[in-house]
C-alpha cells in the first residue's frame, strides 16, 4: 500500500502498516445521515487520512501530479470552499439510503462544504466530488428549430437568442466496490484483482487494503443538464423527458456526420426544453464514455478497418470491425449509468429520447419505469451514418419500434398523473 515516510513522500510496501489494517475514517455506504456515513478522504495532503483508493478529480488527477512536479502547485495546496456550495438543494432522496441503488458516485458530494464543515475546520482534507451551478447552453440547432417552429422562446426557460437556461451538475466518479462488484455479478475479491492487473498495478491498494471500499477511478465522470425545476425530476405528478448520451467528441464537438450522436443529442435536448415549457423538466446526462468507452483512437482505428474492407462499410460487419480491433463491441455496460438519475430522485421517464435497449433495460431494471422511448427522427440521420443505424438495429441495440411498443403498454392505463 501506499504510506507516507519521514519526508513526506509515497513509499509501496506490499502489506497494511502494523496494527489491525483498517482505515481510521470508516465509510458506512448507504447511511441515511452523512455524519454516520462518514467524509470520503481521496486527499494526498495527510495520507493517514485516507479512506479511498485513487485520487480526487478522476484522469484530470495526473494533471495535478505534474503541476506539483513543475513547482507550479503545492502538493499541500487546499481547495477554499467559501461560495462554492451548490445554486439549488438536491435532495437527499430516499434512493441515497439505498446502499445497492447507487453504487458509483456520492450521493453526497456535492454536501461536503456543509456536511462535513466541523471536520475541514478541524484540518480534514475533504473534498466535493458533484458541483452544481447554472449556466445557458447556446447550440445553432436550437435557432434552426426555433425558426422551423419546432420551438418558441419563452423568456424564462428558453430565449430569443437561443440560449436554453439549465442547471448544471459535475459528477466525478466514487465507486463503492462492494456494490459495484454485485451490481456486475462478480466477487469483490475478483474486481478489485482485475482492476488491479488491468490497469497494470496503478492501484496496488486494490489487492493489499480490503478495509478501503472506496475506489476514484481514473476516468471521466458525467454532467447533467436539468431543463426546468430540479425538484420536478423527483415529483411523480411531473413529467419528464430525459436523453442519457454517451460522448463523441466528433460528432457532438465537431460535427462528424459518420454516426448519430449530435443530431440525437440535439433532438433530446429540444424534446427536455417542450417538457420543461409544459410544466416538467428535462434531464440529459452526458457521459464521457468515448467510443462505446474504448477510446478515440481504437474508435478511429475502427473506422479505417470498416473503410477498408472488400466492400467497403457494412453494416453487416459493423461490430465485426470493432471486436477485431478492440476485443469487444461495447465496453460500456450501462449498468452504472443509471445512478444518476436515482440520485435525482427520478422515479419514471415519460419520454426517454433513446432506441438503445442497452439503456432501456439498464433503465427499467433499476426500478424507473419508462414510459415512451422516442426514436431519432429520420430526417436527422446524416447519409452517412445509415450504416451505424442499419447494424444496431441487426444487433439488437437500436429498437425501432419501442416507441410504439411502449405506448402500446400504457394504452387503457390511468394516464392522469402524466
Amino acid at each position: 500500500m501506499n504510506t507516507p515516510n519521514r519526508m513526506g513522500h509515497i513509499r509501496l510496501t506490499s502489506h497494511p502498516e502494523p496494527g489491525d489494517g483498517t482505515t481510521r475514517l470508516a465509510i458506512r455506504w448507504g447511511a441515511e445521515d452523512p455524519a454516520i456515513r462518514g467524509p470520503i478522504v481521496g486527499s494526498t495532503t495527510n495520507p493517514a487520512d485516507r479512506n479511498a483508493i485513487g485520487a480526487h478529480g478522476g484522469s484530470y488527477s495526473v494533471y495535478r501530479a505534474l503541476a506539483i512536479s513543475a513547482r507550479a502547485m503545492s502538493p499541500l495546496s487546499r481547495p477554499d470552499l467559501r461560495n462554492t456550495e451548490p445554486v439549488t438543494r438536491i435532495g437527499p432522496h430516499p434512493a441515497w439510503a439505498e446502499p445497492d441503488r447507487i453504487v458509483s458516485l456520492d450521493p453526497f458530494g456535492h454536501l461536503v462544504g456543509e456536511v462535513f464543515a466541523r471536520e475541514i475546520e478541524t484540518g480534514l482534507d475533504i473534498r466535493p466530488t458533484i458541483a452544481v451551478t447554472k449556466a445557458r447552453l447556446n447550440m445553432p440547432e436550437i435557432l434552426a428549430g426555433i425558426a422551423a417552429h419546432r420551438l418558441a422562446p419563452d423568456g424564462h426557460i428558453l430565449h430569443a437568442n437561443g440560449d436554453i437556461s439549465v442547471t448544471k451538475v459535475a459528477i466525478d466518479p466514487v465507486w463503492w466496490l462492494p456494490g459495484i462488484a454485485r451490481r456486475f455479478g462478480v466477487s469483490e475479491h475478483d474486481l478489485r484483482r482485475t482492476l488491479f492487473e488491468q490497469t497494470g498495478g496503478m492501484f496496488p491498494e486494490l489487492v493489499t487494503r480490503p478495509d478501503r471500499q472506496v475506489f476514484l477511478p481514473p476516468i471521466g465522470g458525467a454532467t447533467a443538464y436539468v431543463v426546468g425545476e430540479v425538484a420536478a425530476l423527483a415529483d411523480p405528478r411531473r413529467r419528464v423527458a430525459c436523453r442519457v448520451h454517451d460522448e463523441c467528441n466528433g460528432s457532438d464537438v465537431f460535427g462528424s456526420d459518420i454516426c448519430t450522436c449530435r443530431p440525437y443529442l440535439v433532438h433530446g435536448i429540444e424534446e427536455c426544453v417542450r417538457e420543461a415549457q409544459a410544466g416538467g423538466a428535462g434531464l440529459v446526462v452526458y457521459n464521457r464514455k468515448e467510443g462505446r468507452a474504448l477510446g478515440e483512437v481504437t474508435k478511429f482505428l475502427v473506422y479505417n478497418a470498416r473503410k477498408r474492407q472488400e466492400g467497403g462499410d457494412q453494416a453487416a460487419t459493423y461490430f465485426e470491425r470493432t471486436e477485431c480491433v478492440a476485443g469487444v463491441q461495447d465496453a460500456r455496460f450501462q449498468q452504472l449509468m443509471p445512478d444518476v438519475l436515482h440520485w435525482f430522485g427520478v422515479q419514471r421517464i415519460d419520454r426517454l429520447m433513446s432506441m438503445s435497449n442497452m439503456k432501456y433495460d439498464a433503465i427499467v431494471g433499476s426500478g424507473i419505469e419508462v414510459v415512451e422511448r422516442v426514436p431519432i427522427p429520420s430526417d436527422l440521420v446524416p447519409p452517412d451514418a445509415s450504416v451505424e443505424i442499419e447494424a444496431k438495429k441487426a444487433a439488437g441495440y437500436y429498437a425501432p419500434d419501442g416507441a410504439a411498443a411502449a405506448l402500446e403498454t400504457v394504452k387503457g392505463r390511468d394516464l392522469e398523473r402524466y
